[in-house]
């Protein structure tokens, strides 16, 4: 609409060269073109916020239905009778985890209506200055006239049931599912914009220590080409290969999260992640590049020990020592919070039986099967470090390495257990669980006759 006006304004006749009637005619003319225009994109929006706003109101009748239903199942009493409760989801009553999925739930619808008052605003504040600009341009005031008869009257404008809608699901969470603690109530809902604002700083540094990690490599590469010591190259190779590809595995995650950022993908939301308090796709880049550039500082003083004064074999234990102390310090510092939701979803992992298993665990297990080869240069490192542990395969038990390996698949698998105990179809629990033993025994099967 803008280069409507501009390329009117541009192609007007000169008001010295013909008569004011001529001219008058020649924006009239635009003027009808220009407000069927307007008028157009009026009725689109329109039509759009009818059909999104008739949408939320399904959705929180819904989940109305849903947390009325939660407060029937939670007010039940073992004799079969109704308790009265003042608050209704306590988690002696109801679920952790219906409690868990319906503040998620409310969340997201919390985040599309906040979209949709924000899609109210901005078309109203577009039309008030593009007519402004129309009227500046042509020195007249249809514009105002037209956004004072159709705009400021138009359904996306006076329709107020959205604010509605976001006042009674601000009081439902409060109330029902936060136990009367707004600023708790409101500190979940209260999404961050999806397009985040990246700090300066932090684009400095992931560049920074992309750079380093780039040099230091090449620099790693030319070293051990030239490097005069007959060292096993093999011990090397396995002592320094999982810490990066630990390296390797974070950079490409920062690389999924720009993606699903850019594409419109509510990450935060599916991997049910602090909305308030997560890393961004820079943040998990710049500790996977500065893992790399650890990582290559310690092959260097390694290749250079003599000359450091270094005992060899002190590079890769430090590194990987480095490493664990990272992951598992308990303080609060060196993303504190990032480091245990990681752990937790580990640890759901591991004790998938006996824990409901979230999308994000699925997701994070799949991930792992790529990571055999960590799981196995890790058991090496400990086997090399420790002279009681015996790892070599013609003295150790032959088939040590290969149920270590079986260990990554063996845990998502036998997460549909949990999926069998809420599932309420024979059909659909038989499937599941068939369906997920297959595939991780087709995996076993390759991965050990590729060995």
């Amino acid at each position: 609409m803008k280069a409507m006006l501009y390329a009117a304004v541009e192609q007007a006749p000169s008001a010295e060269l013909i008569e004011p009637e001529v001219l008058t005619r020649y924006f009239t003319k635009f003027d009808e073109q220009f407000f069927l225009y307007c008028d157009k994109e009026l009725t689109k929006i329109n039509t759009f916020y009818s059909e999104k706003l008739a949408e939320a109101t399904r959705k929180f009748a819904n989940l109305c239905s849903e947390l009325s239903e939660a407060q029937d199942d939670g007010s039940k009493g073992k004799e079969g009778f109704m308790i009265r409760r003042p608050k209704i989801l306590r988690k002696r009553d109801v679920p952790a985890r219906k409690i868990q999925e319906l503040k998620l739930a409310f969340s997201e619808f919390y985040l599309s209506l906040i979209l949709l008052q924000n899609y109210q605003n901005l078309n109203f504040t577009g039309f008030r200055k593009i007519l402004k600009k129309h009227d500046k341009l042509l020195n007249v005031d249809v514009g105002a006239r037209w956004r004072t008869e159709h705009v400021e009257t138009s359904h996306f404008n006076t329709n107020k049931d959205i604010d509605r809608l976001i006042r009674e699901t601000e009081t439902m969470v409060t109330q029902d599912l936060e136990g009367g603690d707004r600023q708790r109530a409101m500190k979940r809902l209260r999404v961050p914009p999806l397009g985040e604002q990246q700090s300066p700083w932090v684009t400095f540094k992931v560049g920074l220590f992309i750079g380093a990690f780039i040099v230091l490599f090449v620099v790693v590469i030319l070293s051990a080409m030239f490097h005069r010591e007959r060292d096993d190259w093999r011990i090397i190779l396995r002592l320094y290969r999982s810490p990066l590809l630990i390296s390797l595995f974070m950079f490409l995650m920062g690389l999924n999260v720009y993606g699903w950022r850019s594409s419109g993908v509510n990450h935060v939301l599916i991997f049910e992640l602090d909305p308030r308090n997560h890393l961004s796709e820079q943040h998990i880049v710049e500790m996977a590049m500065i893992f790399g550039v650890i990582w290559a500082l310690s092959v260097l003083s390694f290749l250079y020990s003599d000359y450091l004064s270094i005992p060899q074999y002190v590079n890769p234990l430090a590194l990987i020592t480095l490493m664990a102390a990272f992951m598992f310090n308990p303080t609060k510092t060196f993303r504190h919070e990032a480091r245990f939701w990681a752990l937790r979803v580990l640890g759901r992992i591991v004790l998938a039986p006996l824990f409901y298993v979230n999308f994000a665990d699925f997701w994070l297990a799949d991930q792992l099967n790529s990571m055999v080869v960590v799981l196995l240069d890790i058991q090496y490192t400990i086997c090399f470090y420790i002279p009681e542990c015996v790892y070599r395969h013609d003295v150790g038990p032959p088939t040590s390495s290969d149920m270590l390996a079986s260990l990554v698949a063996v845990c998502p698998m036998s997460s549909p257990i949990q999926g069998y105990k809420g599932s309420t179809s024979t059909s659909r629990k038989c499937l599941q669980i068939c369906y997920n033993i297959l595939c991780y025994l087709i995996f076993n099967i390759a991965y050990s006759t590729s060995k």
